[in-house]
């Protein structure tokens, strides 16, 4: 691939963003850069992939100096800043995620990264197993995120902190 190929699929992925800030799941515009809507949508998971493996490893390398993180809040939070930073490119590929199969390997490997950065999975594991384990943590993030923020009181706070069970 050339930089004129380079810049080309780039300026057609940030077009489609911007058209689809206001309807993520509706049609993709056909781009002459990509043979058609699963190329574009593999380019733009790949953009995802880039953004999202990026502040794992950010994460992951502060929880190697620092033993007393916990890998689930912190790849949790990571994860939800990398939704929060880029919430079209999100919106889009969550809503035309199920229309193209030709996805299905890379929300696999994503879910099998979310599981094994947050320790909630070994690499000796079967491949199933992790991915299985994966999609189970990505589904308890979404879920997450979409429900409204609850303010706790500060004496509910305090009690959570007290009372593991809370």
């Amino acid at each position: 691939m050339s930089w004129n190929d380079y810049y080309e699929r780039r300026n057609a992925i940030d077009s489609v963003l911007v058209r689809a800030g206001k309807n993520p799941g509706g049609p993709l515009p056909e781009s002459p850069a990509f043979a058609g809507p699963a190329q574009l949508l593999l380019a733009m998971h790949y953009r995802w992939t880039m953004k999202l493996t990026g502040r794992l490893s950010t994460v992951l390398s502060e929880a190697d100096s620092d033993p007393s993180v916990d890998l689930v809040d912190a790849i949790s939070d990571a994860w939800r800043q990398v939704v929060a930073d880029n919430p079209t490119l999100y919106a889009v590929l969550e809503a035309h995620a199920d229309r193209y199969g030709e996805l299905r390997p890379q929300r696999q490997a994503e879910r099998r990264t979310l599981a094994l950065a947050a320790g909630l999975a070994e690499h000796h594991e079967p491949v199933e197993e992790i991915t299985r384990v994966g999609a189970a943590f990505q589904t308890l993030l979404q879920t997450a995120a979409e429900q409204p923020a609850r303010r706790c009181s500060v004496v509910e706070q305090l009690l959570r902190r007290l009372v593991a069970s809370a």
